[in-house]
């Protein structure tokens, strides 16, 4: 059995064994928000290497040392080769003056995605409503404050933490705040629902706040948070169009009914007085033509315009039989001034005798 025990940490290093002094660097993959190197308990004067967009912390004996930005630098660790692996034997080869490094990124994560597992119950205020609303967006993080990070959230077991753990553990807390701000929008909106897409941008500045207001307690920062889509249920604003549909369709019907009654009252006298002259035109007999005249002119009152029309149109008729009148009825129908006018030049121009004339106007003027 060996004297000086191996660290079961020195596995890690390069060719599987410390060396007098090595070099650390971050090996983690690129989507780590935080990776934790494997390689710890290294010797005093080691290289600490920190690449651009990176932050790391050395953490000795428990307690975090120092926090370095991008550069190099040299660490003391109390670790001394071959002194360190006598120390060890003490202790089962468990070095007892562990050191480690912590890595963060201090670019902004990849996009996390975020959903409403439940949909958000409202009210819509045009119509009375109630439907159902569900959201989903993304957002990303950023580390502000590594140290309040790596004391928060990470802990001396973790070795890393990728990017869709950090979704996973904020994900009741943070969809509780999304479906509470949500909902506060949508109680206070006035329009209805459909179309409230177009307020997503105004939603998502409104939310980012409240999310950072948690985020900062864990030394992070909430970045480009968005909404992208909001879905209502169309259940019932389907029903409504469909009513609407039918309304229009209804009023459009009757408002073309009416103007073509209007049409049609212009022209109906003219017409029914066509179809009543080519229907009497095709019959011979004046007797005929009197009684059907008559006949039809009393079936048309159901407008006294049209059967008065029907009546004049048949006394005008060609061939239809005019009732007599009597010399009498003839004379008395004239105006005696014309006819005495006319007598007086039936005299002059030799066409009636003296005699004729004064005995014509002894008449006219008995009848005055």
């Amino acid at each position: 059995m060996s004297l000086f025990k191996k660290n079961p940490n020195e596995a890690a290093y390069y060719e599987g064994k410390k060396h007098f002094i090595d070099v650390i660097k971050n090996s983690g993959d690129n989507s780590f928000l935080i990776w934790k190197q494997p390689e710890e308990d290294f010797n005093t004067n080691s290289k600490l290497i920190v690449m651009p967009g990176e932050t790391a912390i050395f953490v000795k004996g428990g307690n975090i040392e120092q926090t370095f930005d991008e550069g190099t630098y040299e660490l003391n660790t109390n670790n001394y080769p071959f002194i360190s692996r006598l120390k060890n034997s003490l202790t089962g080869g468990i070095s007892t003056f562990n050191c480690v490094v912590y890595f963060f990124r201090k670019a902004d994560s990849e996009e996390l995605k975020w959903g409403t597992s439940d949909p958000i119950q409202v009210r819509d205020k045009v119509y009375g409503i109630r439907t159902s609303v569900r959201a989903r967006g993304s957002y990303k993080v950023r580390i502000e404050n590594p140290v309040l990070f790596l004391e928060k959230l990470v802990g001396s077991n973790i070795r890393f933490t990728d990017q869709t753990e950090l979704n996973k553990y904020f994900k009741n807390e943070m969809l509780t705040k999304i479906k509470s701000c949500v909902n506060k929008f949508l109680l206070a909106y006035q329009d209805e629902f459909i179309g409230i897409e177009a307020y997503l941008s105004d939603i998502s500045t409104q939310i980012e706040p409240q999310i950072n207001e948690m985020f900062v307690q864990y030394g992070l920062s909430c970045v480009n948070f968005s909404v992208m889509a909001m879905e209502v249920d169309t259940t019932k604003y389907d029903d409504i169009d469909e009513a609407q549909i039918e309304s229009v369709k209804r009023a459009k019907q009757g408002a073309g009914e009416n103007a073509y009654m209007n049409n049609m009252g212009g022209n109906w006298d003219k017409m029914q007085n066509a179809s009543i002259m080519h229907t009497f035109a095709q019959n011979e007999g004046a007797g005929n033509l009197t009684s059907m005249g008559a006949g039809l002119g009393m079936a048309m009152g159901i407008s006294g315009t049209v059967g008065s029309m029907a009546n004049q149109v048949f006394q005008n008729a060609p061939g239809m039989q005019q009732p007599q009148q009597t010399s009498a009825q003839q004379t008395a129908q004239e105006d005696p001034m014309a006819v005495l006018g006319k007598l007086k030049q039936l005299l002059d121009a030799g066409l009636i005798s003296e005699d004729d004339y004064n005995a014509k106007k002894t008449e006219v003027l008995s009848r005055m």
